[in-house]
């Protein structure tokens, strides 16, 4: 058992045990006390468990069992809410947000949450641990990570079960919800391969857990097979479009805030009263799905009566509108103080830097199309930048972006000129996301229209918001461009790549260039 810095009575309460070996450490975090508990480990499996968790008896012989019969690197299994605990948990563990696994298939894992996760102590010290930066949360989906891309996989045991108790009061859950949001930030600035623009992981698997239901139209299909003759039935649920998943966004309170800020603004110019429907059908939707998601909560008991019954459903309902906004506000947070120092200076150099670009590489070392694109991506991931590759149909090779407004995609091409000298040629250009072109364009419109009107006070204040939104457009091409580009360049190459002359179109990029000249000359 480790003590990170508690302040209650755990050396005591751990005393009274004499198998259990405690060892006390200041608070360095979550990351940091598994770490430890790691190298005091003797055994072949480290198994986790957390100090608001028990585990089932049985525990271990499932862990055992499944490492015994396979090869994978960790193990993992369910985390189950443990009767009586009250109707605020019971509600909790109803609610989105909660320790979660995800699985590829019936045994096999994309994550496993951390408060019931095994692995192989030869696993853990190949990949270094657990990252310190993770000081409550987000640790356990880093390492499930750091071993795939080792070319390992996890595993899931059904019967390796683990009673989970969950926060006990809403400053708790909220609490819990806002350092998740923390920890996503975190992830995504280490996987950016791994986010979509909106900054949301994008995993292979399905979560099991608890989660709000967007509103569907399509009904529940059952395979039967031909007249019935099916040997096992299966439902389908056809997976929810964008536009049915945009409300369960954390983003989504944005468009409730920019609807309010019209409706306010009609007050100076009554026109943008119009935005009031908007405004309250976008609050309605919310609610709508909170409160569809509330009626299929289960609990371990039957209420009482009807008030205690209602009192279940709303207090799981409010906990299902306030999770995205704990989210929303933890990353934020993040963003707001790791980005702040730096925002001025990026933004003078982003918004002067040349959106369409061609860059040209001179190379005596041959390597194939693919190869060279490999490369480029593989130093777009080293620099944490987001990255996509193109599908079969699509008149590009890679696309990049660092924002929810604009993306980056570029084209290469491979001249031989013989004797395995080559020049490679890249085409970087920008594409705009309606998240950012409708906002702007509303905006843009609506103080057009108000100047006409000669209500210029509004005029000003919605001519300023199409203007944020026209930076930060500028800004996310800008930013995705020069990621690009200099990928290409080499500036962020990994060691393995060695190119002995480099020749550039653009003199813009000149003198940021030599330096990965000399790098990449000296570089094997």
């Amino acid at each position: 058992m480790v003590n990170d810095g508690s302040t209650d009575s755990l050396a005591e309460i751990a005393g009274e045990y004499p198998i259990v070996r405690l060892i006390s450490t200041p608070n360095r975090g979550l990351s940091s006390a598994r770490n430890t508990g790691m190298k005091a480990a003797t055994g072949e499996i480290v198994a986790y468990i957390d100090d608001d968790a028990y585990p089932d008896p049985h525990w271990l012989q499932y862990l055992a069992h499944a490492f015994t019969n396979t090869n994978h690197a960790g193990i993992g299994g369910p985390n189950i809410p443990p009767k009586g605990d009250g109707i605020i948990a019971e509600s909790v563990a109803n609610a989105p947000g909660g320790p979660s696994h995800v699985l590829i298939s019936d045994q096999i894992a994309e994550h496993i949450p951390g408060c019931n996760m095994a692995f192989r102590r030869d696993a853990l010290l190949e990949v270094g641990g657990f990252d310190p930066i993770y000081r409550a949360a987000g640790d356990d989906v880093d390492l499930c990570w750091k071993i795939q891309a080792a070319g390992k996989t996890i595993g899931f045991h059904p019967s390796a079960v683990v009673w989970h108790h969950r926060r006990n009061s809403v400053k708790a859950y909220w609490k819990q919800q806002k350092g998740y949001g923390k920890a996503e930030a975190l992830l995504e600035e280490k996987w950016a391969q791994k986010y979509n623009s909106f900054g949301h992981a994008t995993w292979n698997g399905r979560i099991y857990g608890s989660l709000t239901l967007p509103l569907r139209i399509e009904k529940v299909r059952i395979f039967h097979g031909i007249w019935g003759t099916a040997p096992f039935q299966s439902i389908y649920q056809p997976a929810a479009s964008l536009v049915a998943s945009i409300p369960l966004m954390p983003e989504w309170y944005f468009v409730i805030a920019g609807l309010a800020v019209l409706s306010l603004l009609g007050y100076l110019w009554q026109p943008l009263f119009f935005a009031l429907p908007l405004l309250l059908g976008s609050v309605t939707v919310v609610l709508v799905q909170a409160g569809i998601s509330a009626t299929k909560a289960v609990y371990a008991a039957a209420p009482e009566d009807d008030i205690e019954k209602f009192y279940r459903w709303a207090l799981t309902t409010f906990l299902h509108i306030i999770q995205p906004l704990a989210r929303l506000d933890g990353r934020l947070t993040y963003d707001f103080r790791s980005r702040r120092k730096h925002m001025n200076g990026d933004l003078q150099i982003e918004l002067t830097t040349q959106i369409i670009q061609d860059f040209n590489i001179w190379s005596e070392n041959w390597k194939s199309s693919e190869d060279w694109l490999r490369l480029v991506e593989t130093n777009l991931i080293e620099s944490k930048t987001k990255v996509r590759r193109s599908g079969e149909f699509d008149r590009y090779d890679l696309e990049t972006n660092v924002g929810m407004f604009a993306f980056c995609r570029g084209f290469v091409v491979v001249e031989e000129h013989g004797a395995g000298k080559q020049l490679i040629r890249l085409r970087c250009w920008p594409r705009y996301s309606m998240f950012g072109v409708i906002p702007l364009t509303v905006f843009a419109a609506l103080a057009l229209f108000a100047a006409f009107d000669s209500s210029f006070v509004a005029a000003i204040i919605l001519f300023a918001f199409s203007l944020f939104f026209g930076i930060a457009i500028r800004r996310d091409a800008a930013r995705a461009v020069k990621n690009l580009s200099r990928s290409f360049l080499g500036l962020n190459c990994p060691k393995t790549k060695k190119i002995n002359e480099i020749s550039i179109d653009s003199a813009a990029d000149l003198e940021s260039a030599k330096p990965a000249d000399e790098a990449l000359g000296n570089s094997e």
